[in-house]
């Protein structure tokens, strides 16, 4: 983590500690009017980042209710059906929002892939691969992590995939 003010820490910075993985942690403020679809291109640009570096984090859940971690691009959106077959199931549904937090920790708008409350298997858009660093939620409004996504899809075990809708 870079030097300077102190940050409290979420359970996505205490796992990338405890692995010994190098990450840059950001402050933004952490403005509840901003909507909703647009949260995250509107983070990165606010950082100075590239959108199509900066990924989100997004949560589906198979037919038998367990869940699939997708992370995308913050400007494009989740391919189901794409996701589904890199996950090996039959469909996937967005996890309903009111479930979030109980299932994975993490409030809307703050979730990332790293230090939810369990291990679920994790699918990140190929694109993370065209970039030295990728933006991530540090777990918290207000908190964006940089760090590599070799890293990220070592320590999460992730799948690579192209997951992301076809733009028309």
């Amino acid at each position: 983590m870079a030097r300077g003010a102190r940050i409290a820490k979420t359970n996505a910075l205490r796992e990338l500690d405890a692995a010994g993985i190098a990450y840059t942690a950001e402050t933004y403020p952490a403005d509840d009017g901003m909507p909703a679809r647009d949260y995250g291109v509107h983070v990165a640009e606010l950082l100075g980042h590239d959108p199509a570096s900066s990924f989100k984090t997004l949560v589906a859940v198979t037919p038998h209710g367990d869940p699939v971690v997708c992370c995308i691009p913050a400007a494009a959106e989740l391919d189901l059906k794409k996701a589904a077959a890199a996950a090996g199931e039959k469909s996937l549904a967005l996890l309903h929002v009111r479930d979030l937090e109980p299932v994975c920790g993490y409030a809307r708008g703050a979730c990332s892939p790293i230090g939810m409350r369990k291990r679920f298997p994790t699918l990140i858009d190929e694109t993370a691969l065209l970039f030295d660093e990728m933006g991530i939620s540090g777990g918290r409004r207000g908190l964006a992590l940089r760090l590599s996504p070799d890293d990220v899809v070592s320590f999460l075990d992730a799948t690579l995939s192209d997951i992301c809708r076809e733009e028309v």
